[in-house]
């Protein structure tokens, strides 16, 4: 009834752990908890031993308060070997060894007692030749109290079936050890027995287990387990069964991980029992045959088979339908339809229908009956057993019902077949109407409707008008007729009639008309007339024209496109769908704008969102695309595409899908910007301004181009100083900000203009604290920018205004720069000064400032260096400060030291110099007046070679002065030291010493020779090595 206790995990890891060579003796790993009244296990292997493969094991105990005294309890050879302590406990089984293999056992506690707490020892004898290894192993068992509870009062329930229970058990425990609970329900069968069913099961690792008889029901959602509160465990069965009743029962185990990581239960115990009993169902039921005909052939027959019955559950039904004992066809009980192969094709062509129209009824139908189809036909209805019980798909009940079909035999009669209004071609969209009249017919009649499409030989049923009025259509007629698309009549007693709406093309090809009037039971007569109709698609009388009367529109004016729709089928009021496109100029691809649907509803093409704010769309018999405020992305190709709908339904309101499709031809569109009408007033004009006052030049707008337009100002320069180029100013935008010209290269340049906009035609520049570098020329430019709804500018035009010069009045200053002109000439990598002075230094209030300036030949004008009024220096660019010193050598001498020049330094230098002194309150520094410099030429030339550098450079000369002289003097040495040490061995020291010293004088005046070939000696140097030295 519940989980054994597995120790097989602990004996496999001591089989495995092989030695050799030596003894060793395992026990499984300690300590072990184990609770009182409870089994426990304990493993011992023995490995590396030699002698029989089966050994002997010995177990004692070591108890807690007399650790040191060994207590021998059993002994796999020796019978004595057990104390009189564990005597009793051996003698009746309590206690005993299993062996699992020779060198393996395993000791069982039947029922722990607190005295069995301890050190366990197994030892096991030597059978070896000489004591190697270990021959014991100890292990700890600790018996903790049994604290699990398990709880459920002992009960009676009654129930039916179908209903629904629930039980609880309540399962606590308070082991101060970490433990998991595992609960598991159980049901006894009636009348008892041992054997317990298992329901469902939490395991200890929390996951939910069907048994096995209960896993279906399990994964329906029929059979739960639920933990309610702490310690409450709740059965439920949301549908009780027959299968169901017996003893139920909650049994709790209680599990703890021993120190091999293996779980072993420690403690179980059950509940009292609830007694179930379930009531069956009255599960019998009756079976009645009926018929629907009127017994003619080419009548419709339809057998309904009724199931009567008592019971409330949904009974698993299996039909099977029998015609003269011969097995037609059946729906079991899972719902799938299974025909005899006959029966099969007849119902492929929608003649036979075989279905389940409730849960307890049947349906058998034959659309058009033959003589084939007459005869005794049997409905049997058998209940299949349950999938929740034992005995999935056993029959339980089986009961059947019988009902003849005999045929009435019609009499001979005549008919035709018309189209009305005799039309044989008609348009893809409109209606079909037959008329079918039997001529003389005196008994009712019935009539069948088939197609038989172009190209094809098969008909396909239509649909069928019975005696009674009932109509059938066809398998693929059915959808049509749903959407009232097809429509089946009887105008009088003889005259049948067919409207098929909203034809497709499918729908050319022949129509048969088949009348069958049945005259008695026994069958009847029938008749059948064809015709034929041709269909055109709407697509070849659809007719589209886009045309515009400009296709040339200025920016910013409206674009007006037109798409002329013109139809073959106009009484028919087809839906027209129209989509606007649009090519980008320099695109490949189309863009779809907008589409005017036929209901109404327009739709803006994917990322066309800002062409909503500009396009109107109107459309009755043609579509208008106007474009307001064209741009120049507005540029590109247009073309309306129109789609033609066709309801699928007779209702005006119902669905419809596309018939037909046309496109118009391309149609460009050009955007060009309007002509400019700006005018700036012009002419020239000149104003004298004290020094430190502000000046003011006006820039008037005579004329301006209509519309969204906007100017924008720029202010120019024009130095007297010097200079062909203007300089600008500032810019005043579309925008109307401002934005400094990159000429001002000092924030208090920027800061003497300011650009005012007095009105929409009139601009100010005001210059502050006019002073001698503000003199010269000025005027504006206006530009006139045209703002399009997409969010862009044009420029339209540009004019500039009147010249306005500036000039300060006379304060008596006479600047005067000496213009002299200069040409210096250099060899590279020498220092170069260049001279700026003043005629007259002039008033000693006066301070000067110096800009130094450089062009090189073919290339502009550079700045080098300035020194400020206030002695300030600044460079160009922060290299020039390694290669030029700027300074003032006296009041009115300034000087650009150039330093160890190179050839690209060659060009003209000159220098501007401006007179400052003090103005206004508080007082301020003011430029007075400026002058510039004559030009100094400078060239560069390169450097000559000294004598080393030739000699160098050259190789014949290094050969023929060092190297071949060295070459001559080596022999003539050798020869001279052999001739001294021959003759005069007795001095040989002293006259080597003096042949030497005379040797060494003949060298060094060689070497003078050789020095002074540029006419002096080696001591002294040249004047331009000397110049060099002192630079």
């Amino acid at each position: 009834m519940g989980p054994v206790p597995v120790v097989a995990t602990s004996v496999l890891l001591f089989l495995t752990e092989l030695s050799t060579g030596q003894r060793r003796v395992t026990v499984q790993k300690g300590p072990l908890y184990r609770a009182k009244g409870y089994p426990v296990s304990i493993a011992c292997n023995v490995t590396g031993h030699k002698g029989p493969s089966e050994q002997t094991f010995q177990w004692s105990i070591y108890q807690p308060d007399k650790p040191e005294r060994e207590i021998q309890i059993i002994s796999t050879k020796d019978r004595t070997f057990t104390y009189a302590f564990y005597s009793l406990r051996v003698q009746t089984g309590d206690i005993y060894v299993e062996r699992i293999q020779g060198n393996s056992v395993l000791l069982h506690i039947g029922k722990l007692q607190p005295q069995d707490a301890g050190k366990y020892e197994c030892h096991t004898p030597s059978t070896d030749g000489n004591f190697f290894g270990s021959y014991s192993d100890t292990v700890n068992l600790i018996v903790i109290p049994d604290t699990l509870s398990v709880t459920m009062s002992p009960q009676t329930l009654n129930r039916e079936e179908g209903e629904s229970l629930a039980l609880t058990c309540e399962v606590s425990k308070a082991t101060t050890q970490h433990t998991h609970l595992s609960v598991s329900w159980y049901r006894l069968p009636e009348g008892g027995g041992n054997q317990a069913t298992e329901i469902i099961s939490l395991s200890k690792d929390f996951i939910l287990i069907p048994g096995s008889s209960y896993t279906e029901r399990f994964l329906a959602g029929d059979v739960r387990l639920d933990k309610t509160g702490n310690t409450g465990f709740r059965l439920s069965i949301g549908r009780l069964l027959p299968v169901d009743q017996g003893q139920l029962f909650c049994e709790a185990t209680e599990w703890i991980q021993d120190p091999d990581e293996t779980w072993t239960f420690i403690t179980r115990k059950q509940t009292d029992k609830a007694t179930v009993m379930v009531q069956p169902e009255d599960r019998d039921f009756q079976v009645n045959i009926s018929v629907v005909s009127s017994f003619a052939i080419g009548q419709p027959l339809r057998l309904i088979c009724s199931l009567l019955s008592k019971s409330k559950q949904n009974q698993r039904l299996q039909v099977v339908w029998y015609l003269n004992d011969t097995d037609i066809g059946s729906i079991d009980a899972s719902g799938v339809l299974d025909l005899k192969k006959d029966y099969e094709e007849r119902a492929n062509l929608g003649e036979l229908q075989v279905s389940k129209i409730n849960p307890k009824a049947f349906t058998f139908t034959i659309s058009s009956m033959g003589p084939q189809d007459e005869g005794v036909y049997r409905c049997e209805v058998a209940e299949m057993a349950s999938s929740h019980t034992d005995f999935l798909g056993r029959t339980q009940t089986k009961r059947f019902a019988d009902i003849n079909i005999q045929l009435r035999k019609p009499t001979a009669k005549n008919m035709e077949l018309s189209m009305e209004n005799g039309k044989r071609l008609v348009w893809e969209g409109e209606t079909l109407i037959f008329r079918c009249k039997v001529n003389g017919a005196g008994n009712p009649l019935s009539v069948v409707w088939r197609h038989i499409p172009v190209n094809l030989q098969q008909p396909e049923l239509i649909g069928s008008l019975e005696t009674d009025g009932i109509v059938h259509l066809g398998p693929s007629y059915k959808d049509r007729g749903n959407r009232g698309c097809i429509r089946l009549e009887k105008e009088n007693m003889t005259t049948f009639r067919l409207e098929i709406f909203n034809a497709l093309m499918t729908d050319g090809g022949a129509y048969e008309c088949k009348v069958t009037e049945f005259q008695s039971k026994n069958g009847g007569l029938s008749w059948a007339q064809k015709t034929s109709v041709t269909l055109n698609p709407l697509n070849s009388g659809l007719h589209v024209t886009l045309h515009s009367r400009q296709p040339n529109v200025k920016l910013g004016d409206t674009a007006d496109l037109s798409c002329i729709i013109r139809s073959d089928y106009s009484s028919l009021k087809v839906p027209i769908t129209v989509t606007w496109r649009f090519q980008p100029r320099g695109s490949l691809d189309y863009q779809r704008l907008v589409t005017v649907t036929h209901n109404g509803t327009i739709e803006w093409g994917y990322s066309q969102v800002q062409w909503q704010k500009k396009i109107r769309i109107s459309q009755s018999s043609h579509s208008q695309l106007l474009i307001h405020d064209a741009t120049k992305e507005d540029t590109g190709i247009y073309q309306c595409q129109v789609e033609a709908y066709r309801r699928e339904t007779q209702h005006t309101y119902g669905p419809t899908r596309v018939a037909a499709m046309v496109v118009s031809h391309p149609l460009g569109i050009n955007i060009t910007l309007p002509d400019s009408q700006l005018m700036v007033k012009s002419g020239s004009q000149v104003q004298e301004i004290s020094i430190n006052m502000e000046a003011e030049i006006k820039c008037s707008i005579i004329s301006q181009t209509k519309g969204k337009i906007k100017v924008s100002v720029t202010w120019y320069f024009l130095p007297l100083s010097g200079g062909t180029s203007w300089l600008k100013i500032l810019k005043t935008n579309q925008d109307d900000i401002v934005q400094y010209g990159d000429d001002l290269h000092t924030l208090r340049r920027k800061q003497k203009f300011h650009s005012e906009k007095i009105s929409k035609d009139l601009f100010q520049l005001h210059i502050l604290n006019m002073d001698n570098s503000d003199q010269g020329t000025y005027h504006c430019t206006v530009e006139e920018w045209l703002w399009t709804t997409g969010g862009s500018w044009y420029k339209l035009g540009e004019k500039e205004s009147e010249k306005t010069e500036l000039k300060l009045k006379s304060i008596g200053s006479k600047l005067n720069v000496m213009k002299t002109n200069y040409t210096v000439t250099t060899p590279e990598h020498k220092d170069v000064a260049i001279n700026c002075s003043l005629e007259n230094p002039g008033n000693s209030e006066s301070l000067f400032s110096v800009v130094w300036f450089f062009k090189e030949e073919h290339s502009g004008v550079t700045i080098l260096a300035e020194m400020q009024h206030d002695n300030i220096l600044k460079y160009g660019k922060e290299e020039y400060g390694e290669k030029l010193h700027c300074y003032r050598s006296s009041a009115g001498d300034f000087v650009l030291k150039l330093q160890s020049v190179e050839m690209t330094d060659s060009g003209t230098y000159w220098c501007n110099v401006e007179e400052w002194q003090l103005h206004a309150n508080p007082s301020k520094w003011v430029s007075q007046a400026s002058d510039e410099s004559g030009r100094t030429q400078l060239m560069v030339l390169h450097s000559e070679p000294t004598f080393s550098s030739r000699i160098c450079s050259s190789s014949l000369l290094l050969h023929v002065l060092v190297i071949y002289p060295f070459i001559i003097f080596i022999p003539l040495l050798i020869f001279t030291l052999y001739f001294y040490r021959k003759t005069k061995k007795f001095s040989l020291q002293s006259s080597k010493a003096q042949k030497e010293k005379a040797l060494w004088v003949d060298l060094k005046g060689a070497e003078g020779n050789i020095l002074n070939y540029n006419g002096y000696k080696s001591d002294e140097k040249p004047e331009e090595e000397e110049e060099n030295e002192i630079n």
